[in-house]
């Protein structure tokens, strides 16, 4: 079984040697490789090592910033909850959309429940979900109460579209933030990491795939059109 995970807390190549000896030394551990640069761990073992296990390994100077997903044996069948939870997001949308339909009331009410429905699942595991985003979003991997902040984020966007509230102003910052992940998720794709997303938290267990690109662009494709249309 493959498991890939960030590690913190490396400065020197000691610190690498420490940490890839530490890991090795676990039970059914067959293969370890680590990047001191950018504490990307790859670990092949007989079984999937949890979190607990691995941060006992290390000891406390270092830490896991987040854990990697397995490869999904069916894209479809893993972004099942995602694709529901859309559709959802898109009948409500329609039902919100007053007669004779308006296509920018649409989207402020398909850009108000998505936020609102996407925050709703990171709270369910808020402590979980810092460490999760910032395995691919840049900013929250640099500034750590970014993460912490960023579902509360969601939520007051959310009820600002659906209020039509500072319309302007929330469509601005829906742009910057979700550029800003976007580029993350284009970097980890490119990269073909086999990582979680975070888009609906950490409950509902998510690969990283090419829908989180298609969702965060469409995202910022209505926004866009909402301030220049």
């Amino acid at each position: 079984m493959k498991q890939e995970f960030i590690i913190e807390g490396m400065t020197c190549d000691n610190c690498k040697k420490k940490v890839t000896a530490s890991l090795a030394s676990l039970e059914g551990v067959a293969d370890v490789t680590v990047d001191r640069e950018s504490g990307l761990a790859h670990l092949e073992a007989e079984r999937i090592l949890s979190k607990m296990e691995l941060e006992k390994a290390l000891g406390a100077k270092y830490a896991i910033v987040t854990k990697a997903v397995n490869q999904p044996s069916s894209k479809l069948k893993a972004l099942y909850p995602l694709f529901l939870i859309l559709s959802y997001v898109i009948a409500g949308s329609v039902y919100l959309t007053p007669n004779p339909f308006a296509v920018d009331e649409f989207m402020l009410n398909y850009m108000a429940l998505f936020l609102i429905v996407f925050s709703f699942f990171k709270f369910l595991d808020y402590r979980g979900f810092p460490s999760s985003f910032a395995n691919y979003d840049p900013l929250a991997r640099q500034v750590r109460v970014y993460g912490k902040i960023y579902p509360f984020i969601e939520t007051f966007l959310g009820v600002a579209f659906l209020l039509r509230y500072q319309l302007d102003a929330a469509l601005w910052i829906t742009v910057v933030l979700l550029s800003i992940t976007t580029i993350g998720v284009v970097q980890s794709l490119v990269n073909k990491r086999q990582i979680e997303c975070a888009c609906l938290g950490t409950v509902l267990k998510l690969p990283m795939t090419e829908a989180t690109l298609i969702e965060n662009s469409l995202m910022l494709v209505m926004a866009g059109g909402l301030i220049f249309g």
